[in-house]
């Protein structure tokens, strides 16, 4: 069983928050100067998709149930969002103005709301001085400037404070929805780095020698009760030749690269397979891959997704050479590799 001193418990939570939070702030810092900039252009195709992204991110921050308003109602003027059971309304915005804010409060249409929670989410502007107004609200909203004006400055200092599994479901949310598609060039050569990193990093003494063929995916995802990690390895598993291409290279070179990561992966799992779950393991695997790449001296950082796409690579690799996980006994083994 794998012991970990409340020190290292620690240090790991400190890593995760910092990688989620770095990544988070990236997309949303691109989200946000992208918005500006087509603004200028007058290109407002980002404005339109920005009220959904806000819909469904807010319910995710805050476990509101936002729908929009566009749904049942065409263009209402001064709500963009809504909140029925909750009693919120919210307006989505580029423009971040005092003016911009009190029109709304002031539209006669947002009656029908009052004691309604107002909230205003600048979606591309600083809104620190909006905060700091007073704001005419005939129709008696609930509505605190303080409070319930956001910006990405904010939001981001929200999510800073989360608890690390909230803040791991909103990095899989702003991934899933602003994450980049693949550069298979670029995955390539960022996996040749990771490879070169982890096969020259200094790790405890290593396993014995495994076989390296492998059995049918399936099969062995079934044998050891893998459920929410075999989304990852159906999604990576066509990825093993391109991480053979790399291991070849480096062996004409005269280093055995292949065998040093493949321990060192197996090390990561056998230290920690009789204290969590099946598919627990397998992302805890993956946790320590990433942590160890990102703690070494040799490591020139890269986008987060990037590197988490090529250490699910990795690891997926290693499922698939059964370096890891229980062979699936009585069945026959798939080609070798």
């Amino acid at each position: 069983m794998l012991y970990v001193s409340r020190d290292e418990s620690k240090t790991d939570d400190v890593m995760n928050r910092a990688y989620h939070f770095n990544y988070i702030e990236e997309k949303l810092s691109v989200l946000v100067t992208r918005i500006e900039l087509r603004g200028k252009l007058n290109i407002l195709d980002l404005h339109l998709h920005s009220e959904n992204f806000y819909l469904h991110f807010m319910n995710k921050l805050f476990g509101w149930q936002l729908v929009n308003m566009n749904v049942t109602k065409h263009n209402v003027e001064a709500i963009d969002l809504i909140d029925k059971k909750g009693k919120i309304v919210v307006q989505v915005s580029s423009t971040a103005t005092k003016q911009k804010i009190e029109s709304a409060l002031t539209k006669k249409n947002i009656s029908a709301y009052s004691g309604y929670a107002f909230k205003f989410v600048s979606i591309s502007k600083d809104a620190s001085e909006l905060k700091k107004q007073s704001y005419k609200n005939p129709h008696n909203l609930c509505f605190t400037p303080q409070s319930d004006i956001y910006d990405i400055k904010s939001i981001l200092s929200i999510i800073n404070t989360l608890e690390i599994e909230n803040q791991q479901n909103i990095f899989s949310f702003i991934k899933q929805e602003l994450g980049k598609d693949t550069d298979i060039t670029k995955v390539e050569t960022n996996l040749a780095k990771i490879i070169k990193i982890l096969a020259s990093e200094e790790w405890d003494s290593p396993t014995a020698n495994f076989k390296t063929e492998s059995f049918d995916i399936e099969r062995k995802i079934k044998h050891n009760d893998l459920d929410s990690a075999c989304v990852i390895i159906e999604d990576f598993a066509a990825n093993t030749n391109r991480v053979d291409k790399i291991y070849e290279e480096f062996d004409k070179l005269g280093v055995n690269k292949s065998s040093s990561v493949l321990a060192s992966i197996r090390n990561m799992y056998v230290r920690s397979k009789d204290s969590i779950s099946a598919d627990d393991l397998f992302f805890d695997v993956i946790d320590q891959v990433l942590q160890r790449i990102q703690s070494s001296s040799n490591y020139s950082p890269i986008p987060f997704d990037e590197l988490e796409m090529c250490v699910n690579i990795l690891v997926v690799d290693a499922f698939i050479r059964c370096k890891i996980f229980e062979d699936p006994e009585g069945y026959e083994y798939a080609a070798a590799r």
